[in-house]
């Protein structure tokens, strides 16, 4: 059997060019400041607070096409700011760019006097008076709800409880079935959250660190996530504005707020380890969130390479929900491949807007 067959000067020449790389790359880092790795560049105004939450409203690059506004409810982990990473690749402009009226909840940074905060306050209490707002400042009945990971958990069970209130629900690479066994796309995270001693996190340390739920999340796939994008990184080095992107996205990834203890907790113990969700007894304060009850239209768009929430989970929506008016979009792509990929950011939008626009 012949052995691998090298030329010493074509690998002279990529070590070279390698080290080229680094040097430039070195040389660019070394000269960027924090603040031009922005995110978040679409502008905005703080239109209402309450506590550490904030409400922002997007401003309007085009005259509305839609009469209803969107209001966009992130997950408690992570920035929301996801889906406005960078201008070329914002969820939110290019809803904005299509006559849309956005919104979106800053759920901000909870300290340790926020331990206390439970899902009532979130659903009942935050997300309550951030759509109360945008009714009374449009003078609308109904608004449309569009719910992202477990931000999309919030937003159902608010929808559940507040039909009344929302007018369409979209749903976004969101947990239904947290009993889903993993298979080769993912649905690790399951397994580990409902054998994982939440009690013992909470009552040690209040909050639970956002710190170490981003570790969980990098450990998921260490390889991928802890050692092949920085192998990767090498290709962008002599690159400033794809070096730029890469530090951005790194800068996001590690921006990770704590969660409010009890909610945490409660989140944990109804979602992960009982199931609740699918099982009509997810309890919210002393009301129960039926999934029969929601019969307003319902998008449910999904990442079909989702490692962080496997296909299957998303789908079981369909088997619970009451609403006749069910329309399911996937996008071949991961769960933050949702946002950052060049691709979907074309696509995504306008199966939106469009599917809103039929709605009006």
């Amino acid at each position: 059997m012949m052995g691998i067959q090298l030329d010493p000067a074509t690998v002279m020449n990529e070590v070279n060019e390698v080290r080229q790389k680094i040097n430039l790359g070195i040389g660019y880092l070394g000269n960027m400041k924090e603040s031009e790795i922005k995110i978040g560049p679409t502008p905005y105004e703080t239109v209402f607070q309450i506590d550490k939450v904030r409400l922002f409203k997007y401003a309007p690059t085009v005259s509305g096409k839609t009469t209803t506004p969107l209001l966009i409810s992130y997950a408690l982990v992570n920035r929301p700011t996801m889906v406005d990473l960078q201008e070329d690749r914002s969820l939110v402009k290019n809803l904005l760019d299509l006559g849309v009226t956005v919104y979106m909840i800053d759920w901000g940074y909870p300290s340790r006097a926020d331990r206390c905060l439970t899902l009532e306050d979130y659903i009942n209490g935050y997300i309550d008076a951030c759509v109360d707002h945008i009714r009374d400042s449009h003078d609308l009945e109904k608004i449309n709800l569009l719910g992202i990971c477990q931000g999309g958990v919030m937003a159902t069970c608010y929808t559940a409880l507040h039909q009344d209130k929302i007018a369409n629900l979209i749903t976004m690479v969101m947990p239904v079935d947290f009993h889903i066994e993993p298979d080769e796309i993912g649905g690790l995270l399951n397994c580990w959250m409902k054998d994982a001693n939440v009690d013992l996190m909470v009552d040690t340390l209040g909050n639970m660190p956002g710190d170490v739920m981003n570790f969980g999340y990098l450990l998921l796939k260490p390889y991928a996530l802890g050692v092949q994008k920085y192998v990767e990184m090498v290709d962008v080095l002599d690159k400033p504005k794809a070096l730029t992107n890469f530090m951005r996205m790194e800068k996001w990834i590690f921006d990770s707020p704590d969660q409010a203890g009890e909610a945490f907790r409660s989140f944990n113990k109804q979602f992960y380890v009982e199931n609740k969700f699918i099982k009509g007894e997810v309890m919210i304060g002393e009301e129960r969130v039926d999934l029969k009850n929601i019969t307003i239209p319902v998008l449910n768009i999904y990442a079909e390479q989702d490692h962080l929430v496997p296909p299957k989970s998303t789908l079981a929506l369909g088997k619970h929900i009451g609403s006749k008016d069910y329309t399911v979009q996937s996008f071949p792509v991961g769960h933050i491949g949702m946002y950052v990929s060049g691709k979907v950011q074309q696509s995504l939008p306008p199966t939106i807007v469009n599917w809103l626009k039929e709605r009006t």
